[in-house]
C-alpha cells in the first residue's frame, strides 16, 4: 500500500504543478506536468485494480486516473478507467461521480449522433 501512496502523492505533486504552468499561461509544460501526473496515478490504480475489496480507496484512484487522463485528452483511457472503478464496488457518491465524469466527457458526442447542436453555454 505504501508504494500506492506515494505514487498518488507524486500525482497529485505534478497535478498541482500542472495547475500553477497553466495560470502562469504555460500552457505546454501545464500538459506534461499533466501528463507526469496522469501516468503516476495510473500506475497507482493499476496497482489495486484487482483488490475489489479496498473500497473506497480503489474507485477513488481510478476516478482521479480518469480526470488526468481527461485532462491530457485521452477520453478512451478515462472511459475505462470509470469503467474499471464502476465495475468493483465504489460507494455510491464515488460510483455517481464516476457516472457524471463519464455523462461530461460523451455528451457532445451524444448529441452529435442524434443532430442535436449542444451549446453548453446555455446549459
Amino acid at each position: 500500500m505504501n508504494q500506492i501512496q506515494d505514487l498518488h502523492k507524486q500525482a497529485m505533486d505534478f497535478a498541482e504543478m500542472a495547475q500553477i504552468a497553466k495560470l502562469r499561461g504555460e500552457s505546454a509544460l501545464a500538459l506534461q506536468l499533466s501528463r507526469q501526473a496522469f501516468e503516476k496515478e495510473r500506475l497507482a490504480a493499476e496497482l489495486i485494480v484487482n483488490n475489489i475489496e479496498a473500497e473506497p480507496t480503489r474507485s477513488v484512484l481510478h476516478r482521479s486516473a480518469a480526470t488526468l487522463a481527461i485532462d491530457c485528452g485521452e477520453i478512451p483511457t478515462a472511459e475505462r478507467l470509470i469503467s474499471i472503478a464502476l465495475s468493483g464496488n465504489p460507494p455510491q457518491e464515488i460510483a455517481e461521480e464516476l457516472k457524471d465524469l463519464f455523462v461530461h466527457i460523451n455528451i457532445h458526442k451524444y448529441f452529435a449522433r442524434r443532430g442535436i447542436v449542444f451549446d453548453e453555454a446555455k446549459l
